[in-house]
């Protein structure tokens, strides 16, 4: 090893980035000057889906792996899945619908992002005399069905004595016209997801936050990630392989220095959201170092979690003799990265 070579590795160490390094060698490298592999994704506008994203993009993560990622914005997992399935683009970053889709047969899941611990929240508006659950009973409750947000709402709504069948309405709308509605007085509650609580708090201000994700952790814990067409996965692991390998970078870099890493994403892709509650977004969703992940990976954990957001869409009639997670879900990609960067620290 020449010594500039040495020094750099020194240098990344301390910096806390010799695994990143390690993992960049797990797999063969393009050569300098070969053209970048435009690659079209699809995600949902929330840190819980999108936060390594821009991590990557932040830290150059994408480029180096010889990727142009085309990121395409969706306000649905409904949307973006017709989206990919049509052909418009060849995978996607998303919420609990990753447990929906790929469970019939429909797109191969390689990543999670994060478990969406309390990024869901139901609001009510005192002002129409919703003060508690009961209170719900006979009303109408907009969401996104199929969304994380309607997963956690049936889940609350159940716990709490009401039937999400037949003691409610749930009236299903894209969550930006979902939160206008309930902004409007059409409808006396809304279940979204960060960040749309911050247009209910600024224009809605008889409304109240009546419970959020957390409160059925990790009973009903919500995971989201990447999902691939099938024909994409089949014909392009060289690429689903630099995927995960500039993934597995930028998400170490944000887990490893959040406070570093929201604030330019902040000001890029948050705009209107405040820091602070960037951050508090943030850490309304659980994210865990590189390592970690490949545990909850090894150990089943990833699939019970997703099993049951996919039991939950089976309950509801969204699905029929579902694939178990250990089918849709391959986990070999990021634990051979992992891996391969566990065995070269040693």
């Amino acid at each position: 090893m020449n010594i500039k070579m040495s020094n750099r590795r020194r240098a990344l160490k301390a910096l806390g980035l010799a695994p990143v390094l390690a993992a960049a060698s797990a797999f063969p490298r393009l050569s300098w000057g070969q053209p970048l592999t435009k690659v079209r994704c699809g995600y949902i506008h929330t840190i819980a889906v999108d936060g390594q994203i821009w991590a990557g993009e932040q830290i150059g993560a994408w480029k180096k792996e010889g990727l142009e990622m085309e990121f395409i914005k969706f306000d649905s997992g409904l949307a973006i899945f017709q989206a990919m399935i049509g052909g418009g683009i060849d995978m996607l970053s998303v919420g609990a619908y990753i447990s929906n889709f790929p469970a019939s047969g429909q797109g191969k899941a390689f990543l999670i992002n994060s478990i969406e611990y309390a990024t869901a929240q139901l609001w009510v508006r005192t002002d129409q005399r919703i003060n508690t659950f009961a209170d719900l009973k006979g009303k109408r409750i907009s969401t996104a069905i199929g969304s994380t947000a309607d997963v956690f709402l049936r889940h609350a709504l159940a716990a709490n004595g009401v039937n999400p069948a037949k003691d409610v309405e749930i009236v299903n709308q894209r969550m930006p016209d979902a939160v206008a509605s309930f902004i409007s007085g059409a409808v006396p509650a809304v279940a979204l997801w960060v960040p749309f609580n911050l247009a209910v708090e600024k224009n809605a201000p008889t409304a109240k936050m009546l419970v959020d994700a957390s409160a059925y952790y990790p009973q009903s814990a919500i995971i989201g990630g990447w999902v691939a067409s099938n024909e994409f996965y089949q014909k392009r692991q060289d690429v689903i392989q630099r995927v995960v390998r500039a993934w597995v970078a930028a998400n170490d870099h944000l887990v490893g220095k959040p406070d570093e890493m929201l604030a330019p994403i902040q000001a890029k892709h948050y705009p209107d959201v405040p820091l602070d509650s960037l951050r508090a977004m943030y850490r309304a969703a659980k994210v865990f170092p590189s390592r970690e992940w490949a545990k909850f990976y090894r150990d089943g954990t990833v699939n019970k979690w997703l099993n049951q957001v996919t039991n939950f869409y089976v309950d509801i009639g969204a699905l029929k003799q579902p694939l178990p997670a250990e089918k849709y879900f391959d986990p070999k990609p990021f634990l051979a990265i992992v891996e391969a960067a566990g065995a070269a620290r040693t």
